[in-house]
């Protein structure tokens, strides 16, 4: 693992000129982020997968609840005082001089309500795709201005002409209760570079040259340095060990799923954690060149890394767009000719009008808070509406091994008595006495396992540790040893699983019984395993634990495999599959795992892992159970169908009702009267609501 450490790049990602559209759920945020708003002072501020971080979705894009919030009172004012396409409602009332209040109202509504509109809207036309926010903005405008015209022109003729405030205020509350619908359901990211410098001890004791211990702070260390490690402190830089022995837990660092003993000479990774024994290190790496800094920078590259969701809804908004603003050019020049100057405007106006999006605004949004719901209440967290998108089209997916598709702990997988002289039940009673108040992993596997079956350990009289072999004991005047196979000397004809630790108990030099330890795959991974295949999705694992043990998981699942994986190697094998034209799902749990979390299309955090992990993932099993990804890929194919169909229901009446509108048909005596349109447009956004709410998973 440390070999591959040299081989990254260590070129830090320019944030400054990062390619925020992968964060980009509609065009506000980008104009957030091309006016320079979005705040990229450092990579630990950035969230991946994201529509809004935290910081700029309340400061910046506006926090769409407390918009929502604010503009409700001034748009109930106004629905209540205006009719609703010239048509008055039961609960509508008028007074002298109301459409003035009207008139007024719905400018600080527009200045308000509508500014994170207008932002994305500009920021849709700099990049010559203009979507939702430019349809929304293009339908607001239309209808406050028209409206502020006919209010105008009202007092200065005495002619009644028909306004749209009532359409402007219901589009604009609608658009802003879309928008909070959706962030509420997608939640806010995680900052997953802030949670892995977090892995790191702030202060490390530093040895002088007189061994007096000096404190300093983790950022002053220097290449050279000699580092005192306490039992159970995190290791604060990378290094090699000049004195001292102890096992160091690098799983949620490198995969590797059991404590790896390590004495002089061997390398330490910064961030994992020391056991029972207490080390001197010489500092090789600090800043930029560490371990975690390469990871950090894995993870800022990915971030730069464009998303590849269709984004349904804002492509259909496009071409709404352009329909809309065809239709109403062709109905000016055509009623102009035919008519008059007023007419064209009308119908102008009123197609407009009629294209505003309101069951569009709200088909993806109900969707989501939906489909979140359901997938919370199946142990699923999905951080990121794109994900779903992707997730349907995935073709390959990729799996950690520890903690993922395994426990990531040590358990007895098979003990048995090598003699006519004792039970199993005797066996287990010395390997537990004999294995009394260690912490090691091996030895409280074994103590648990005695614990399970009822069995009370046997009394031993002294024990004593064998070093680099196992433990030795004295009961009942016989000496007992429980020693791995490479201490004991001699082949023990045991039939050990694939990757999995053998000790022997030896009574007086001879075995009386084996015990095998290892990684146990997790309740569901099979049944995984095989809804993947059914789903024609290629399951691939990716391991930084070693060839045997990756090779005994995955002979077992019956899939493909890649053991003594880096970060790198796993960031390489999803960009290399992404680079085929493959959609990758990746799983893991740990800090390797991160960086191809964050540039896989989706990534899926097993929730009981590091939080590095979590932050840099789009969906999170809060069970950190296997199986619930096949829950995932249930809601994401019925979401993504369920969007399809709203999308099919909110903007089928605009298609419609654009060319009536604007007087195609109006040669053979139909047209669409005002009313109708908004009729029609209710019916439309009730269809969106009741579909989205059908959305329903399997038991």
């Amino acid at each position: 693992m440390a070999k591959n450490q040299k081989d990254y790049n260590h070129e830090q990602a320019d944030h400054s000129k990062m390619d925020h559209s992968r964060h980009i759920g509609h065009g506000y945020d980008e104009a957030q982020v091309k006016e320079g708003i979005h705040d990229n002072s450092s990579p630990s501020q950035n969230h991946h997968h994201q529509n809004h971080s935290e910081h700029d979705h309340h400061q910046h894009h506006g926090n769409f609840k407390e918009i929502f919030l604010k503009s409700l009172p001034l748009g109930i004012i106004i629905l209540l005082l205006s009719p609703m396409m010239g048509v008055n409602l039961p609960f509508q009332f008028t007074f002298l001089y109301s459409d003035i209040v009207v008139a007024i109202l719905a400018t600080i509504l527009l200045v308000y309500g509508g500014k994170p509109f207008y932002q994305g809207a500009i920021a849709e036309f700099k990049q010559k795709a203009p979507g939702m926010m430019a349809l929304i903005s293009l339908g607001i405008s239309v209808s406050y201005l028209y409206s502020i015209y006919a209010v105008l022109a009202r007092y200065a003729t005495g002619e009644h002409i028909m306004d749209f405030f009532f359409e402007f205020a219901s589009l604009l509350l609608i658009m802003l209760l879309g928008h909070w619908i959706e962030m509420k359901a997608v939640g806010e990211a995680g900052d997953a570079q802030k949670s892995l410098a977090e892995l790191m001890p702030k202060d490390a004791h530093v040895v002088l040259g007189d061994d007096s211990i000096e404190t300093r702070p983790v950022t002053e260390l220097k290449v050279g340095d000699l580092v005192r490690v306490q039992a159970g402190e995190n290791v604060p830089a990378d290094g090699i060990i000049k004195r001292g022995v102890s096992r160091i837990n690098e799983a949620l660092l490198t995969g590797e799923s059991k404590p790896v003993e390590k004495g002089i000479g061997d390398k330490v990774i910064g961030g994992s954690t020391n056991g029972a024994g207490i080390l001197y290190l010489e500092v090789q790496e600090t800043g930029d060149q560490s371990f975690l800094s390469q990871v950090q920078t894995l993870i800022a590259q990915a971030q730069n890394q464009p998303s590849r969701a269709e984004n349904l809804a804002q492509k259909v908004a496009g071409w709404l767009f352009y329909i809309a603003i065809a239709a109403a050019i062709i109905a000016f020049g055509v009623w102009l000719y035919l008519a008059d100057i007023q007419t064209a405007i009308l119908f102008t106006v009123t197609t407009l009008v009629i294209a505003c999006p309101h069951a569009l605004g709200l088909a993806i949004p109900l969707v989501i808070a939906r489909s979140t719901s359901l997938g919370a209440s199946r142990g699923l967290l999905v951080k990121d509406r794109e994900a779903l998108e992707l997730a349907n089209k995935a073709n390959v997916m990729i799996l950690d091994k520890t903690g993922t598709l395994t426990t990531g702990e040590f358990k007895v997988l098979n003990m048995e008595t090598r003699d006519d002289q004792h039970t199993e039940a005797e066996i287990a009673a010395l390997m537990a006495g004999i294995e009394g108040g260690s912490s090691h992993p091996i030895a409280q596997s074994i103590i648990h396992y005695a614990e399970k079956q009822g069995i009370q350990p046997a009394r031993f009289d002294s024990i004593d540790v064998v070093p680099g072999a196992g433990v030795e004991g004295n009961a009942n005047g016989r000496k007992y040893e429980l020693i791995s196979q490479k201490a004991f000397g001699k082949d023990v004809a045991v039939d050990v699983p694939k990757g999995a630790t053998l000790s022997i108990l030896v009574e007086d030099g001879k075995p009386i019984g084996t015990v095998a330890l290892g990684d146990e795959l997790k309740e569901t991974s099979k049944t995984l395993i095989q809804a993947l295949k059914q789903s024609d999705i290629q399951p691939i694992m990716a391991t930084g634990d070693n060839e045997t043990a990756a090779q005994g998981v995955a002979e077992e699942l019956g899939i493909e495999y890649r053991a003594n994986q880096s970060p790198q190697d796993k960031y390489d094998l999803v960009e290399s599959l992404k680079n085929k034209g493959q959609t990758v799902i990746m799983v893991g749990d740990g800090v390797n795992d991160a960086p191809s979390l964050a540039i896989a299309d989706v990534g899926v955090a097993v929730g009981a892992g590091t939080q590095v992990a979590i932050d840099s993932a789009d969906v999170i099993l809060t069970q950190s159970d296997p199986g619930d990804i096949k829950s995932f890929i249930e809601l994401a194919s019925k979401t993504t169908s369920k969007m399809k169909q709203n999308l099919v229901w909110g903007a089928g009446y605009n298609f419609i009702a654009i060319p009536i509108a604007a007087g195609v048909l109006a040669s053979i005596g139909i047209t669409l009267a005002p009313a109708a349109g908004a009729v029609l447009m209710s019916v439309s956004t009730v269809i969106v609501a009741i579909n989205a709410m059908a959305l329903k998973l399997n038991n």
